[in-house]
């Protein structure tokens, strides 16, 4: 069982950055990461993911060069990094993690946050 808590989000101006954390309380090591974000009235969208052992990453178009995720396994956290805000990154941002890191890049991870807030004013 993987419960996991986001934090980091708020408001900031366009050009802005922000870090988003996700600790995980539960077995952590093994499990693919992912970032999402949703905007009312939209489906989910991908951002980012990163995969257990050697840390592989892949991104959303729209977001690559601007952020980065990353993850600290001792910490049992992974962080997103989120450089260059636009007001189209508004949105609820939310982790997910599953052993199998193809099925949270598909955004169907075992294993869900509450979310948290980003908010871009331009």
């Amino acid at each position: 069982q993987v419960q996991l808590v986001e934090s980091g989000g708020g408001l900031v101006q366009a050009g802005g950055s922000l870090r988003l954390s996700c600790t995980a309380a539960g077995t952590f090591g093994n499990y693919g990461m992912g970032w999402f974000r949703q905007v009312p009235g939209k489906e989910r969208e991908f951002v980012a993911a990163i995969s257990s052992g050697p840390g592989v990453t892949d991104y959303a178009d729209s977001v690559k060069g601007r952020f980065t995720i990353s993850r600290d396994s001792a910490k049992n956290t992974v962080y997103l990094q989120m450089n260059g805000l636009q007001p189209e990154d508004t949105a609820e941002y939310y982790c997910a993690a599953d052993i199998n890191t193809a099925a949270v890049r598909g955004g169907r991870g075992r294993y869900w946050g509450q979310g948290t807030q980003v908010t871009v004013s331009s």
